[in-house]
């Protein structure tokens, strides 16, 4: 005999010893305590195994929520990483331009230095060959220049003459040569100024690779977070779909129950699934249309959600409109179970005293929009109160 089935006899031995002391007033209290044992023996047959589940889902959201922050905590660093890589790759870029620009000027400053050297060695040659012909000339006496001279006065214009254009050739080579170092200094100091720049350059590279490098291994850290988180809801979803079907077999199948179906129109309800757009924009015979129909019903107003007809967005679209939400279960309210990428919506006709059971209706339970209603686990719902 199991644990399971040691607890149900337990408890049914206590229930015994209750309803012997119930029984004279059974008359009054019947229907009470018929529902109650009912409802307690439903839940406590197999409630080990819907625990079992709910631990596990537990455990596996409690890692998700830390896998999450870890997640985000990454995306911020790799953000600062990314802006770290931004910035730097603009200061690269203003210095390459700022590079490119002085070795522009330091090209022409070498063409502006090479076209003075040109013009320095051709004063240097004329500067030689007058040199050469005062040398010639002054082995020719002051009598001889004098005697082969028209006149005095042109022996004193050649000698003239000759002065100035040797002083003249010289001052010209002395401008030339003063330009030259002038622009050679600013060679220099262009030709260090790029190299600083370089260097510079050089280390802004080697920072964003160490960022690139950073964001990388955070990047790679985040995948491998997102990637539990995604393995984790993967191993929720079947755990949810494990405790659906044991919850089914403790509580039974789903019931064909009301045969009124809840109030649900019959226009909705005899027509095909999915043939007919209710007031809300969702299609009949799913399982929203159906809690939107008792929410108008119960509570006689109905949110337009813009025809929103996943039942996983309930919540979301709720809080948008300042509808409360919860995890408590409540009677009256709409019950999201979040499994798989529509979810399921269902409205709770009743709560176990203790609070860990619900009655639940619905449709579109089965896929093939029929109406049922049964006893599942309260817990891993999100409950959304629109009676406030």
């Amino acid at each position: 005999m199991n644990f399971l089935t040691k607890r149900s006899m337990l408890i049914l031995l206590m229930l015994k010893q209750k309803l012997k002391f119930i029984t004279s007033i059974r008359a009054l209290f019947w229907p009470l305590v018929m529902g109650a044992v009912l409802v307690s023996t439903t839940f406590y047959a197999g409630l080990a195994r819907a625990d079992q589940y709910d631990e596990q889902i537990q455990a596996l959201q409690a890692q998700n929520a830390g896998s999450q922050a870890a997640s985000n905590q990454l995306a911020s660093q790799a953000s600062s990483y990314e802006d770290a890589i931004n910035r730097l790759q603009t200061q690269i870029n203003s210095l390459q331009q700022a590079i490119v620009d002085n070795q522009n000027k330091s090209n022409d400053l070498q063409k502006q230095i090479d076209a003075k050297q040109i013009e320095l060695d051709h004063q240097k040659q004329v500067l030689g060959e007058n040199i050469k012909t005062m040398y010639l000339e002054g082995q020719i006496s002051t009598l001889e220049i004098l005697a082969s001279s028209n006149n005095i006065s042109d022996f004193v214009n050649k000698e003239t003459y000759r002065t100035a254009m040797r002083n003249q050739i010289k001052t010209t080579v002395d401008t030339i040569t003063q330009l030259k170092v002038q622009l050679q200094k600013q060679q220099d100091q262009l030709q260090s100024m790029i190299k600083d720049q370089q260097s510079q350059q050089a280390q802004l590279n080697s920072a964003q690779l160490q960022q690139s490098q950073m964001l990388a291994y955070t990047e790679g850290q985040k995948a491998t977070y997102d990637q539990q988180i995604k393995a984790n809801n993967s191993q929720i979803g079947s755990l949810r779909a494990a405790q659906a079907a044991a919850n089914r077999k403790l509580g039974g199948a789903p019931s064909a129950g009301d045969p009124n179906h809840g109030g649900y129109p019959a226009y909705l309800d005899n027509a095909y699934q999915d043939s007919i757009i209710d007031p809300w924009g969702m299609f009949n015979r799913e399982c929203v249309s159906y809690t939107a129909w008792k929410v108008q019903q119960t509570y006689g107003y109905m949110p337009y959600w813009g025809g929103t007809g996943n039942a996983i967005q309930w919540p979301g679209d709720a809080a948008r409109a300042g509808i409360p939400t919860g995890t408590t279960p409540r009677a009256q309210s709409v019950a999201i179970w979040p499994v798989g990428y529509y979810g399921h919506a269902m409205w709770v006709e009743g709560v176990s005293p203790d609070g860990r059971t619900i009655y639940v209706s619905q449709y579109n339970y089965d896929w093939q929009g029929h109406y049922s209603e049964m006893n599942i686990s309260s817990a891993g719902l999100t409950y959304i109160y629109f009676g406030g």
